[in-house]
């Protein structure tokens, strides 16, 4: 049975992640049915519009299916995430792209490249139990995907707070921090995906949506962007410590990530705010990709979150204050000869 259903549905073209026992992540050939068929619908003039859902209760896409890639690097192997994410950043690109619309039905668990599927989408729907997050620095990596984008243009310095300390967003942060874009409670969702499958009409999901919740992140929007409006993790962590007990919270959920990819993170989303471009941002994250993978953290992120699940990751560095400026500065230089390439 595949792990994906990519069907035309009436004026729909059609994308069902089927993965439920693995919270849907994606494999690689995922993410090839998803390659190969967008260009094929972006021509099709039956089809009107796309609608991506995923199957079960727990997930829309928890991410990349990383246990094979832990397996590689443990073996020596870098090419194979890196493979991975040639191929990967490519789909989110093209997803960012897509000359028609796009309604990603996002419940459940949403994370890293679940992000990179559902939230370059132009309708984003979210609903009681929506959890979305770019929880990559937990695991030695950096907020990919083309995540550096969609964080650099959340309001204010929610981008920063959120990629340092991988906080997850329900459905009212979420639509806050320009992750999401409607409400719709899920007892709604399979009369409205009939509804646009029969139509083609986008504009029925403007008719659907409830009022957005709550976000608690916006109570905190002047505390985040004060203290995360330096240029570096050090003004960062230096603004924090001087904020009282919010600032000790935040500090404290900083620590548990990995401090290389936590203080390459402002970085990128810095980068990703000036130049406000996919592609541009797509490269950058690779950049650190592509030597992370050799370097060690990503490896053994992966290792204590999922394969011994101890919690207990023993990274290159032991706090964020011993990553040197310089070590951001190297890892996102360009690659030259294995720059990643984008069509």
């Amino acid at each position: 049975m595949s792990d994906i259903h990519i069907r035309k549905v009436g004026r729909t073209g059609r994308i069902t992640l089927k993965r439920p026992e693995a919270l849907n992540a994606l494999t690689l050939d995922m993410l090839r049915e998803i390659g190969a068929i967008l260009p094929i619908w972006a021509a099709d003039d039956d089809i009107s519009m796309l609608v991506v859902d995923a199957e079960g209760d727990k997930a829309f896409c928890a991410g990349g299916d990383i246990a094979e890639i832990y397996a590689a690097m443990k073996s020596g192997n870098y090419d194979l995430p890196r493979e991975f994410w040639r191929e990967e950043y490519p789909v989110n690109l093209a997803l960012f792209n897509f000359p028609k619309p796009i309604a990603s039905f996002l419940h459940g668990f949403t994370m890293g490249g679940g992000v990179g599927v559902g939230c370059h989408a132009s309708h984003r729907i979210v609903c009681e139990n929506s959890q979305i997050a770019m929880p990559e620095c937990s695991i030695g990596l950096v907020p990919d995907v083309g995540g550096s984008l969609l964080l650099a243009r959340a309001p204010g310095r929610l981008g920063e707070y959120l990629g340092m300390t991988s906080t997850r967003m329900g459905p009212g942060d979420a639509i806050f921090a320009g992750f999401a874009d409607y409400f719709i409670p899920n007892s709604d969702w399979a009369d409205l995906i009939i509804d646009l499958e029969e139509t083609g009409d986008w504009g029925r999901i403007d008719c659907a949506a409830y009022q957005v919740p709550e976000s608690p992140l916006a109570a905190d929007r002047s505390l985040i962007d004060s203290h995360f409006s330096g240029e570096t993790h050090r003004d960062i962590t230096n603004d924090l410590g001087l904020a009282a007990d919010w600032g000790a919270k935040t500090l404290e959920k900083i620590a548990r990530n990995a401090p290389l990819a936590t203080a390459a993170t402002p970085e990128l989303i810095h980068r990703a705010r000036a130049r406000d471009n996919i592609a541009e941002a797509l490269r950058n994250e690779y950049r650190f990709g592509h030597r992370i993978a050799a370097q060690g953290d990503f490896q053994e992120g992966i290792r204590a979150a999922i394969i011994d699940r101890d919690r207990n990751p023993q990274w290159s560095h032991k706090n964020l204050a011993d990553v040197a400026l310089m070590e951001v500065s190297q890892m996102l230089l360009p690659l030259g000869a294995d720059e990643l390439v984008l069509t």
